[in-house]
């Protein structure tokens, strides 16, 4: 082939590789915009479809609100107040109480689940124990934390530490499990020491599960302090439920849901962002390949 042909076919194969990355970012658009059709249709047919069933008298609204009733219910939250003071106040409260619960879960769950991931004798003999703590419900280990320490922060924040800790532990356990056990052999065969072993080979490999663990992980640390706030508190949307709970006032207790799930999915955005920041050396799955 000659020079002149190889010059002709350049422009030719630009052209090509022009026009694909053009309809595969034109399929993009279109997949994009069909899904966020498709989401705003599902949520028109919910509450459209709960509003028509509580006016028409099909469902009950005193027991099951609706949505227009539960619209003037945030509006006079964030207007009024509540018999507690602003509204923002409690959705500070809150948030503190499930963050902090959500950081202090994290933390302890990763740093026994890496080291029982790793020791399989202490697994074993802290393993029953651990079972045994899982299997108690949670709304007890609130009330013992409530008695405990009181109506403050603090009980709140353990139990939302707790939900969140058994997330993370088992997922980071079994992340480390995961590990191929030849990989760290031929890592300690080099002369790795069992700290260089653990930075270099067993967090990475068990990075994809404990970030994995922290998206449900934090909708666990609102319930955890939300849970607290009904047992007992002496501020947080928590509180306000409890209230409304107690004045058959179903609209308040669905608009401080809608305000909790707000909340929610900013912070599930927030950790979306650490996931890529974080796991960019990872390469993509087939799911994230195809764009689903």
């Amino acid at each position: 082939m000659t020079t002149s042909n190889l010059l002709l076919q350049q422009p030719a194969a630009v052209e090509t590789e022009s026009s694909i990355r053009s309809a595969a970012l034109h399929a993009k658009r279109r997949r994009r915009f069909w899904l966020w059709t498709a989401r705003l249709g599902f949520a028109v047919f919910i509450i459209g479809g709960w509003q028509l069933c509580t006016a028409m008298g099909w469902v009950d609204k005193f027991f099951y609100g609706q949505p227009s009733l539960i619209w003037d219910a945030l509006v006079r939250l964030f207007t009024k107040g509540t018999e507690f003071g602003s509204i923002w106040d409690d959705i500070a409260v809150t948030l503190k109480e499930a963050v902090y619960g959500f950081l202090l879960g994290t933390a302890s769950g990763i740093v026994l689940g890496l080291l029982l991931g790793q020791n399989r004798f202490l697994a074993d003999v802290l393993g029953p124990y651990i079972k045994i703590v899982n299997s108690v419900p949670r709304i007890i280990l609130g009330s013992i934390f409530l008695v405990a320490f009181g109506l403050g922060t603090f009980p709140k924040v353990l139990l939302a530490a707790v939900l969140v800790f058994f997330i993370v532990f088992f997922n980071a356990f079994q992340g480390v499990r995961e590990v191929n056990p030849n990989l760290v052999a031929n890592v300690r065969v080099l002369g790795a020491s069992p700290l260089q072993v653990a930075r270099h080979v067993t967090i990475p490999s068990a990075l994809t599960w404990i970030i994995a663990s922290l998206h449900t992980a934090f909708g666990f640390a609102i319930i955890g302090a939300l849970v607290g706030e009904v047992l007992g508190s002496l501020r947080g949307v928590g509180l306000v439920i409890s209230q409304a709970q107690g004045r058959l006032d179903p609209d308040t207790v669905f608009a401080c849901m809608a305000i909790m799930a707000v909340i929610t999915l900013a912070a599930e955005y927030l950790l979306t962002l650490l996931e890529k920041r974080v796991l960019s050396w990872r390469p993509p799955s087939q799911a994230e390949s195809a764009g689903i």
